[in-house]
């Protein structure tokens, strides 16, 4: 393949917007919840030992960590164009700061926290149909939990249940709202498809020995620290950001409820993740045969998630059921060019509105207001 040419073809075409194939990532110790839209008989794609899918990366330049097992491009997006693709960071190079991914489970995720990986966490409706059998989740811990509380429930890591969600707080989760997560939060997040915009890292250390009945090893908390670390207790309870976590207005400094961003005629959109340097997002909603031409600061990512129409005249359309390894035509890449000339997007529905998550990079200059002072 001529690289050069296949990425100016594909560019032209969509005035500088690139349609992504689907990106389709499993977790062996996890349960996927079998809501994004993937076949059943395709979950187990990559082999029952690797377990199912239950996440979807959308514009990633990111390699998943998933172990020796790991394909070689497994997490990374590519570009779709005249049946050929290409990866996306060929276009994008390392000026794309932030993954972002759809997670389906159907059970809780074990509490752990990130030492390099701010997130956000968004609950968009068309995908939230189910809850799921949990739909709640533990943030930080209690205002009085002490470092020597964290402590003994390590201790107590070989005894069954450690015992740590004691000290959390499990928040219900609600459609169209979200949270902000920091570097050193413990989070267990719950049961509903998740849209999660991050630092473009993937990476975690679990401090729950049992998570719905499965027992976790060691390494799940250890495995990001040096060796010499691995069981120095002290060294593991320093990953903790202890005032962040036990915030007692942890609810109010973290949960987001959607802010206006602007409007028209023909559409709406409203920020849906704000308040960290590190990513941002909008959704936005085209009325019924209706159109619009939109500028943006920056580069995105976009997923529709409802409705059909066009994107700089590119077919765009939420799927009802993909089988692995099928192109889709509800992701896109749109360049920082694309993004400032304006984007058209069309939608051909005389019935549903169209509705479409954009998640930006790093310091989007209008998402600057919902920085802390």
């Amino acid at each position: 393949m001529n690289t050069s040419k296949f990425f100016r073809s594909a560019l032209d075409q969509g005035r500088g917007v690139l349609r992504l194939a689907p990106n389709w990532v499993p977790r062996a110790h996890m349960r996927a919840g079998g809501r994004l839209r993937l076949h059943p008989n395709d979950l187990f794609a990559f082999g029952p030992h690797r377990g199912a899918f239950d996440e979807r990366w959308l514009a990633s330049n990111v390699k998943a960590n998933n172990g020796p097992d790991t394909r070689p491009d497994e997490g990374l997006s590519y570009v779709e164009f005249g049946g050929e693709l290409a990866p996306l960071a060929a276009v994008t190079g390392d000026s794309w700061q932030v993954l972002c991914k759809l997670f389906d489970n159907a059970v809780p995720i074990p509490f752990h926290l990130h030492r390099q990986k701010y997130e956000a966490y968004f609950y968009p409706a068309q995908y939230n149909h189910s809850p799921g059998a949990f739909p709640y989740t533990f943030f930080g811990l209690e205002p009085h939990t002490s470092r020597e509380d964290i402590r003994r429930c390590l201790a107590r890591w070989s005894e069954g249940d450690n015992g740590i969600l004691y000290h959390s707080k499990a928040y219900k989760l609600k459609p169209g709202t979200g949270w902000q997560v920091d570097v050193g939060v413990l989070h267990a997040p719950g049961t509903m498809v998740t849209y999660e915009p991050q630092a473009p890292f993937d990476a975690g250390s679990a401090f729950e020995s049992i998570c719905a009945g499965d027992p976790l090893p060691w390494d799940y908390l250890t495995k990001e620290l040096p060796e010499a670390q691995r069981n120095d207790i002290d060294a593991i309870l320093d990953l903790v950001d202890w005032g962040l976590n036990t915030d007692p207005f942890f609810a109010d400094t973290n949960f987001r409820a959607p802010r206006m961003a602007r409007s028209g005629d023909t559409y709406l959109e409203k920020w849906i993740v704000y308040g960290s340097p590190h990513f941002s997002a909008r959704e936005l909603t085209i009325g019924p045969g209706m159109s619009t031409t939109l500028q943006d600061a920056a580069a995105y990512g976009a997923l529709v998630v409802e409705g059909h129409g066009t994107i700089n005249g590119l077919p765009a359309e939420t799927p009802t059921l993909l089988r692995f390894g099928q192109m889709s035509a509800d992701e896109f890449f749109v360049t920082a060019a694309a993004a400032a000339d304006g984007v058209t997007i069309t939608n051909t529905s005389a019935i549903e509105p169209l509705v479409i998550l954009k998640h930006f990079g790093p310091r989007h200059p209008e998402a600057a207001e919902f920085l802390p002072s």
